[in-house]
């Protein structure tokens, strides 16, 4: 073929090609109806385990879900400290190749600091708490480090609160 000229499709391709494309995108609508409902889904059923959690600001549908599935059960750990090992936000000291690294649950580490990172930019208390440790000789890291840690205790504290059985009223069950 010669530069510039163009060449010929055959017959029923473009039929072809607007089909496929027309069932590509029936298929993505299909998919984002599906995703919606599991959404709708997700809220609820975090609404219904941990109305405290979903209270704190930054910590949403996802975030809340992924917290509760990987914690199990709150009243496992004997304190916040020790849910602070268990995720990773009490960094243990591990020396190798001259570097401190941190060891526990990675995916709840993950979803507090994505709360972090959320309250740093948009609330007022974790705004001001940044500013205090900077002020106080902390690095960026080293302050956001303790947002996090700190954040970990009002996480737990929710998880306790969400954990709690509802109180009953004793004299209504013996009538």
């Amino acid at each position: 073929m010669h530069p510039g000229s163009r060449q010929r499709e055959p017959c029923g391709a473009p039929r072809a090609r607007n089909r496929l494309a027309h069932g590509l995108v029936e298929r993505c609508r299909l998919l984002t109806v599906e995703i919606l409902q599991l959404d709708k889904e997700l809220d609820q059923l975090v609404a219904e385990q941990a109305p405290s959690l979903l209270d704190i600001c930054g910590c949403a549908t996802l975030s809340a879900a992924k917290i509760i599935g990987e914690t199990a059960n709150v009243r496992r750990f004997r304190s916040c400290d020790t849910y602070a090992c268990h995720n990773g936000t009490a960094p243990l000291s591990v020396w190798s190749g001259n570097r401190e690294r941190s060891t526990g649950n990675r995916q709840i580490h993950a979803a507090i600091h994505r709360i972090a990172i959320t309250q740093a930019h948009y609330h007022p208390d974790a705004i001001a708490y940044l500013k205090r440790r900077r002020e106080a000789g902390d690095t960026k890291a080293e302050s956001f480090r303790a947002l996090k840690r700190r954040l970990l205790d009002v996480v737990y504290r929710a998880l306790l609160a969400d954990a709690e059985p509802p109180h009953t009223d004793l004299t209504h069950q013996a009538a």
